[in-house]
């Protein structure tokens, strides 16, 4: 069997991380990508900026600076404790806070994009027949944004399942709890365990250009029925 019992354990909680991951972005980054979309206000720019943030600094800057923050002396972490929930550091909750904060361009920027590429007409059209800012929302734009919630989906999905730096800072290398399959990989590497490193890596490569494929037939799709 190319892949231990190990391993297999790594590519669950690597799934269950970029899943959860995944869903929590959709969640929270669709009215923040709203606000970007058709804010007015001048603070668009510094947030799109700190948003945006994850994709020029190095992992192991976010990934200590969540340490620090997240830890029994930092301000989340002595809140945390104090309602006796202890600290989120080497926790698979605290992979999800890390993962949140990496891959949150990933999610944002498309949903915006998204957003933006509706317009204002089909609002206004909706908005003449009577329907709310609530109903107009859910009704139109959500349904015409589709084609970005499936990027979205799929870009911080792939992205959390490839983070190394991060993981590493925050959640260390603790089997079944923190140590996901690029943490695999690296352990595979130091103990010169190629054949094992090549099978993960392998289907880490796979994986990308499906990833890849999957959203040039998506765009594709989406441009004809445009």
């Amino acid at each position: 069997m190319p892949f231990s019992s190990a391993d297999l354990a790594a590519i669950g909680l690597t799934l269950r991380l970029a899943g959860t991951t995944m869903v929590l972005l959709l969640v929270l980054c669709t009215p923040l990508a709203w606000w970007l979309a058709h804010t007015p206000s001048r603070w668009r720019g510094p947030v799109s900026a700190v948003v945006a943030l994850p994709l020029v600094l190095p992992p192991t800057v976010i990934g200590f600076y969540l340490l620090v923050t997240l830890g029994p002396h930092g301000p989340i972490g002595q809140f945390t404790q104090s309602l006796g929930l202890g600290t989120l550091p080497f926790t698979f909750w605290g992979l999800v806070l890390g993962s949140l904060i990496y891959s949150l361009p990933f999610a944002v920027q498309p949903l915006q994009h998204a957003f933006e590429n509706i317009g204002t007409r089909p609002l206004e059209a909706a908005a003449t027949l009577g329907a709310g800012p609530l109903d107009r929302f859910f009704t139109v734009a959500l349904p015409l944004a589709r084609p970005g919630f499936i990027t979205a989906a799929i870009l911080s999905f792939a992205h959390t399942v490839g983070e190394f730096g991060v993981v590493l800072m925050l959640g260390g290398n603790i089997p079944g709890v923190t140590r996901v399959v690029s943490v695999q990989i690296y352990d595979h590497v130091e103990a010169l365990e190629y054949a094992q490193a090549h099978w993960l890596a392998g289907g880490m490569v796979v994986f990308s250009f499906l990833v890849l494929l999957g959203l040039n037939l998506t765009r594709r799709r989406g441009s004809l029925v445009s």
